[in-house]
């Protein structure tokens, strides 16, 4: 499409590249996580039904999804517009939304952040998780569904002229879905036709991503342009995610400031701290990944915001790039890291 090709979109339009500046890949502003709900144990289930204030922080931070409460992120736009300020103020320029269908996206909300705080905005385009799809979605042939993707990216999402930029995240669980694939496949498919940058929500397993990778690769996908997130919960083995690294798509560790004993969504997995997450960054730009390394928070639950106590959107910027740089990563891979690539992998082709 020569009209988005050497463009960014944005939910205020098309712009160049080189004005995004530090870019966070995977974020949220306005969306609910009900999807994701895990019902407390009878004896707190009093403190999950209160209000967030001090006396029960911890408890809610530690049993993010446990609080319906917490779960309504797109309750607090105004303290969000406060926190992209800040954002800004702290030196960043753009911010990827991932909401997508399923988890309620609003793409107006979106656009009004973008014209009252200045900090670029691009929304993401399809379907999250099974869970979410509705039964019309289900029923869908993989050419609808890439007809709906197309849609939202030519011609605007929810009803509005506001067009999303890239296409995801694409949810997909462990084990995957038949909906999900057909989501997969569309995904490929719509990308092959706009050149758009893709970003994919893996399962719960070191194998999901794999799996991913081969099913957009047989349906026509552009690897180079698309993102795997979730990467510091989901390949935890330093040889598996060099295998991994290998098959060329961008290397997301999106889960900044989130540092937990117990992750809920996967009790099993034991969820690296950011020291350990910039160890694995260092890793892979030692192995000759720098080009293809993206970070974010993931941000998506009511107290990772800063009014709730929370690190907020500028926790990368403020405190992780100066360990970074403790770490030996220098300014200029840095800089590829929050702004070459991101702006790389946001172009239409």
């Amino acid at each position: 499409m020569s009209s988005l090709s050497g463009k960014v979109q944005t939910v205020l339009g098309l712009v160049e590249p080189s004005k995004l500046g530090r870019t966070l890949t995977h974020e949220h502003l306005a969306m609910t996580f009900d999807c994701c709900y895990c019902p407390p144990p009878p004896c707190q289930e009093a403190i999950s039904k209160e209000p967030i204030v001090m006396k029960n922080l911890y408890w809610i931070q530690k049993n993010a999804y446990s609080h319906k409460e917490n779960l309504q992120l797109n309750q607090e736009t105004e303290a969000i517009k406060e926190e992209l300020l800040y954002f800004k103020a702290n030196g960043g320029g753009a911010l990827v939304e991932n909401t997508t269908t399923g988890i309620s996206r609003d793409t107006q909300t979106l656009k009004r952040l973008a014209e009252e705080t200045g900090v670029h905005i691009i929304s993401g385009a399809g379907f999250y998780v099974d869970a979410t799809h509705s039964s019309e979605t289900r029923a869908m042939s993989v050419e609808q569904l890439t007809d709906v993707l197309m849609n939202e990216i030519l011609h605007g999402a929810d009803g509005t002229s506001i067009k999303c930029g890239v296409i995801g995240e694409i949810g997909c669980s462990w084990p995957l879905t038949e909906s999900e694939r057909k989501v997969l496949q569309a995904t490929a498919h719509a990308q092959a036709q706009l050149g758009c940058p893709v970003i994919i929500h893996p399962g719960r397993s070191s194998r999901a991503p794999f799996q991913i990778i081969r099913i957009l690769q047989e349906a026509g996908a552009d690897i180079s342009k698309t993102v795997m997130s979730h990467l510091d919960r989901t390949i935890l083995d330093k040889k598996e995610l060099l295998e991994f690294a290998q098959l060329g798509c961008y290397l997301e560790y999106d889960l900044f400031g989130t540092e937990l004993l117990h992750y809920q969504l996967g009790p099993d997995i034991d969820m690296p701290d950011d020291n350990k997450r910039i160890r694995r960054v260092r890793l892979l730009v030692e192995e000759g990944y720098e080009d293809r390394i993206l970070v974010a928070h993931d941000i998506h639950t009511k107290t990772r915001l800063m009014k709730y106590g929370g690190h907020g959107y500028s926790h990368i910027l403020t405190n992780v790039v100066p360990k970074m740089l403790l770490r030996g990563i220098t300014e200029n891979v840095l800089d590829k890291i929050l702004i070459e690539n991101p702006k790389q992998w946001l172009t239409f082709k």
